[in-house]
């Protein structure tokens, strides 16, 4: 079991050294309950950012200014802010004997492309993470064109079901809330996967409307916003739909908590973008096609909420909670493997973002797969996913964007203890 260090090395700050080249990095990692020091190191930019093998190395071109490069740090803080540590782990350890009585709480997310649980218990005012699993599932392959949940996607849903069902038996948990999204609130034939999964696996699961998916990311990522900066935006790209959320965290009719001015629910994500258009061989005329399709249907929330208005005064944040911008990040970072202690909380300038997504629209499938923050199960799906992050950072031009590997069922887990 990981130990905290003491208070004054919890802040999650890098410490550059020009002697040696190298950053030093202290961050806590939630799902393996430990401290870890990360030396962040110039990598070779003679392939790609973390490539594997000598033959991606001939295909790929390197990112230009990626963190590979140059071993800076972006600062995490937005202008204004102070160094914050992410939430979700305890300042100070709790004694043993409290973690052994402490109750256990569950959270899952079975959403369009991923099945994932978080189990975890009260830890002072946030919480310590004492299990947890993610699987690619892809449950809404192939929804777009018929409709329905094909008997494959349900079975990959069914076997990762059963290994989350083991964990929350064996954790012995006093309390959990297992929500479908996207996938499930579309297809025709939902309710005879969910009565699969009462009689095989032994969990209820509950579909939830968009709004509701929408607050719980929200509530989720909420550490990671600056108090300072009075509106947020907050979307999450997802495998089947991406919520936007607008939102004012003070003022307005004396108003001191944060308030939902808006949210909206696009109905595509990587996964059913990516059945629309293609992912294995995207050309630069496929890709402007995904980015005008998503500013078109962001434009009349746009003109409802009138969010450009806001970012011209510099009044508004932006947040992404997805596996778009933690793998954008991952491979700006020039990390030789996804590590989530040094993605979550990171900041993405979008000319960094641009840079990325320009260069995995240069790689080829097997040159997407090759990295290691992508890998070969998102490979096809990844370029979608810039291509949501495009039109939304064009639409609303922030500048630079607070990574969160955080979302839905952290949002759970606040709810169900209240933190």
């Amino acid at each position: 079991m990981g130990r905290a260090p003491p208070r004054r090395m919890c802040s999650g700050k890098s410490r550059y050294s020009p002697k040696f080249g190298f950053v030093l990095r202290l961050r806590y990692d939630t799902p393996s309950d430990r401290w870890i020091v990360a030396v962040e190191k110039p990598l070779s930019l003679g392939g790609p950012i973390g490539g594997a093998g000598s033959a991606a190395r001939a295909q790929a071109p390197p990112v230009p200014g990626a963190a590979g490069s140059s071993a800076k740090w972006i600062d995490p803080g937005l202008p204004g802010e102070r160094s914050t540590t992410p939430s979700f782990r305890p300042a100070i350890s709790p004694q043993p004997a409290a973690h052994r009585l402490a109750p256990q709480y569950a959270a899952l997310d079975l959403g369009t492309n991923n099945c994932r649980l978080l189990v975890a218990r009260p830890a002072g005012s946030s919480f310590r993470v004492v299990d947890a699993f993610s699987r690619i599932v892809r449950l809404g392959e192939g929804l777009v064109g018929t409709g329905a949940l094909s008997e494959e996607a349900m079975a990959r849903a069914l076997d990762a079901l059963k290994i989350c069902a083991d964990k929350i038996a064996a954790r012995g948990v006093v309390a959990g809330r297992y929500v479908a999204t996207e996938a499930c609130r579309q297809a025709a034939n939902c309710d005879v996967f969910l009565a699969r999964v009462r009689a095989e696996v032994g969990l209820e699961i509950e579909i939830i409307p968009s709004a509701e998916e929408a607050r719980l990311v929200v509530a989720g990522c909420a550490p990671l916003l600056n108090p300072r900066i009075p509106y947020a935006l907050v979307f999450d790209i997802g495998g089947g739909s991406t919520e936007i959320v607008w939102l004012r965290l003070w003022g307005g009719q004396g108003r001191r908590r944060r308030q939902i001015l808006g949210s909206v629910s696009l109905p595509f994500g990587v996964v059913t973008l990516t059945d629309r258009f293609g992912g294995a061989e995207v050309s630069p005329a496929t890709y402007r096609d995904m980015v005008a399709a998503t500013m078109t249907a962001l434009t009349s929330f746009e003109r409802t909420h009138e969010i450009l208005r806001h970012v011209r005064t510099g009044r508004v944040q932006m947040l992404g909670s997805s596996g778009t911008v933690t793998t954008l990040a991952g491979i700006h970072l020039a990390l030789p493997r996804y590590t989530r202690a040094l993605v979550d909380g990171s900041v993405l300038t979008f000319e960094q973002i641009s840079v990325v997504s320009a260069h995995l629209a240069a790689l080829d499938l097997a040159g997407r797969a090759a990295n290691p923050c992508v890998g070969r199960e998102r490979a096809d799906l990844v370029l979608s996913g810039c291509a949501i992050l495009d039109a939304i950072c064009a639409i609303w031009p922030v500048g630079r964007l607070r990574v969160a590997d955080r979302g839905v069922r952290e949002g759970i887990l606040c709810d169900l203890m209240r933190v």
